[in-house]
């Protein structure tokens, strides 16, 4: 279990405390005792695949869901047992869950007459949230005549405009295509920073999460794996778990021989060996898995006499748009993937049954303590 330390965010105060909340349904334990901090005006995904906790802790700072044990606050205030319409929160579905029957203006000022605010300030205020969204054009519009881009902006002015003190979106863009949910996330923090809303998001989309996160929260069988920035994540994940599920990596197995300081001897099983540099406790000799980015590893023709820290045979090229990998058999359980130029010319340089040397630099790697095969997906 991660947690935030509190101290560290102090001076900002904290929109949102999790602090050692479970839930179990039926004996079986969904969330696990985490505890998490989130600062004014910050942006956090939940991020993680399906069953791993993460709507369920949405739906508990919610009030949606009890939680079974610990304490939620929402500025500064236990809110374990407040219902959900006085927590002050905004909450975007999947679904939008608009009224049909409703125009645009009908749907997003709903909230506000739910409150009895005078029909003066709810115009204005709708107002102010249409043109936030770039809706002001559409006012009249019932919900069958939206795109689906334009229905979750009409879904999250109805949660801004009531002035939320924290802004939920539960996969708010998963059914929208790739094109307009890559636009909308883009769309989606602007709207964030400009309101300066706390908003918290569940995701099992990881681009989506890298994209729009400040944090991003991993979550795994009901517990937070990681806590950090988009870059933390990314480029230094705790555990293969997070190396697997953000981004594409390669882990490959290899074994410690003999250390010299933080100097670390590592041997392949074909044989190949190089030294590196080792951070955290690792035992000497112990298994260990060799974490790399595609896009940091580099690629050299064989000439007579291999160099790098691998040698291989390319037995497929994927050609993904804005990206191509060569997979290469390195006599290892898995072939290796590396990131081609972007430059055509150099993509087209490598082919099929070239021999070629694999390289990266000492900082792009990780050596993490070895895990059974099928353990990555769920520790």
């Amino acid at each position: 279990m991660q947690r935030l330390n509190i101290e560290a965010v102090a001076a900002g105060g904290v929109a949102v405390e999790i602090d050692g909340v479970g839930k179990r349904y039926q004996g079986v334990e969904a969330v696990r005792a985490i505890s998490l901090s989130i600062v004014p005006g910050e942006f956090v995904s939940l991020l993680g695949p399906s069953g791993c906790g993460k709507t369920t802790t949405l739906r508990m700072i919610a009030g949606l869901e009890v939680p079974d044990s610990g304490t939620i606050r929402i500025g500064g205030a236990v809110v374990n047992s407040t219902p959900p319409w006085s927590r002050g929160i905004g909450m975007v579905f999947q679904s939008y869950a608009l009224f049909p029957h409703m125009t645009v203006f009908e749907n997003i000022a709903f909230g506000l007459k739910m409150r009895g605010e005078p029909a003066q300030n709810i115009k204005t205020a709708v107002d102010e949230a249409m043109a936030l969204v770039h809706l002001s054009e559409l006012p009249d519009r019932l919900p069958s005549q939206l795109s689906g881009g334009q229905r979750q902006r009409v879904a999250l002015a109805r949660a801004l405009v009531i002035k939320p003190r924290v802004l939920l979106l539960d996969e708010p863009l998963g059914a929208l295509d790739r094109k307009l949910r890559e636009q909308m996330q883009v769309e989606l923090k602007l709207i964030q920073r400009q309101a300066g809303v706390t908003t918290v998001l569940v995701t099992h989309d990881q681009e989506e999460a890298l994209t729009l996160s400040d944090r991003i929260v991993v979550m795994s069988s009901g517990e937070i794996v990681q806590i950090g920035s988009p870059s933390d994540i990314y480029n230094r994940p705790a555990n293969q778990f997070v190396a697997d599920f953000v981004g594409m990596s390669n882990l490959m197995r290899a074994r410690t021989s003999s250390a010299d300081g933080d100097r670390v001897s590592v041997s392949f099983p074909n044989g190949r060996s190089y030294v590196t540099k080792a951070e955290g406790n690792l035992a000497h000799p112990s298994d260990v898995d060799v974490f790399v980015r595609p896009e940091s590893v580099k690629l050299a023709p064989n000439a007579g006499s291999p160099s790098g820290k691998l040698s291989g045979t390319v037995e497929h090229i994927v050609y993904a748009g804005a990206s191509t990998y060569a997979h290469v058999s390195v006599g290892l359980a898995k072939p290796v993937v590396a990131s081609l130029s972007q430059k055509p010319q150099d993509s087209n340089a490598i082919r099929i049954g070239d021999e070629l040397s694999l390289d990266w630099d000492e900082t792009d790697a990780l050596l993490m303590p070895a895990l059974e095969a099928g353990a990555r997906r769920t520790s």
